[in-house]
């Protein structure tokens, strides 16, 4: 397992999709959208009390349809609208607190580097850690975790800061089983929601004791 050292000043908080359409009410909500917030708003509040910077990500496409691709082939409620530019349900959910400092980054495709400036955004800043939370564990996080992980970014993944729905036969816990084994073995250090916090407090704590 990964023992990366969580270091505020080089780490920001990715928040993906916390969208109406992923939090409640449409055929794409994650069943655990709700009881989300609150794990998610914990996390950045401690981040941005660190001085970190926070990043909420939109999963957005053209109002026409014309980049729909291949999701609109595969997902009917893509085709139906529900992320759809200037609707309703592709707004930030309105339970997510957002900082006056947060980025929203609107990103067209399940990773939030795909056809973004994330990765510029990130080392325009001297950023080279990022951690992971919000809708779909195994869809959008996962993507996202692996693109950082592929372009040498140290990832951490919260395990009770992301949410999905079942799929199949597989249950939200068997989904959620399978991505952070996969992510823990080759791509992120999977830590709790309090975890991540303790250690942003503690490497905050340090920084003081460190410059006497």
């Amino acid at each position: 397992m990964a023992d990366y050292q969580l270091i505020p000043s080089k780490t920001a908080l990715i928040n993906v999709d916390m969208q109406n359409a992923f939090v409640e009410g449409t055929p794409l909500s994650a069943p655990g959208g709700v009881a989300l917030l609150e794990p998610v708003n914990r996390l950045a509040a401690a981040c941005r009390e660190a001085g970190m910077m926070v990043i909420h990500t939109l999963h957005v496409v053209r109002a026409d349809g014309s980049n729909h691709g291949t999701m609109g082939e595969l997902i009917e409620p893509v085709r139906a609208g529900y992320i759809n530019e200037g609707t309703e349900t592709a707004k930030l959910h309105p339970g997510v607190d957002v900082g006056p400092k947060d980025i929203m980054l609107y990103k067209p495709r399940y990773g939030s580097f795909s056809g973004t400036d994330l990765d510029m955004l990130l080392r325009g800043n001297g950023i080279d850690s990022i951690i992971v939370t919000g809708i779909c564990t195994n869809i959008c996080c996962e993507t996202t975790a692996r693109e950082a992980g592929m372009r040498d970014y140290h990832v951490f993944f919260t395990s009770d800061g992301t949410e999905t729905f079942p799929a199949g036969e597989l249950s939200v816990a068997d989904i959620k089983k399978a991505t952070l084994t996969t992510l823990g073995l080759a791509f992120a250090k999977i830590v709790s929601v309090d975890e991540t916090i303790d250690l942003i407090r503690r490497a905050s704590n340090a920084v003081p004791a460190a410059a006497e």
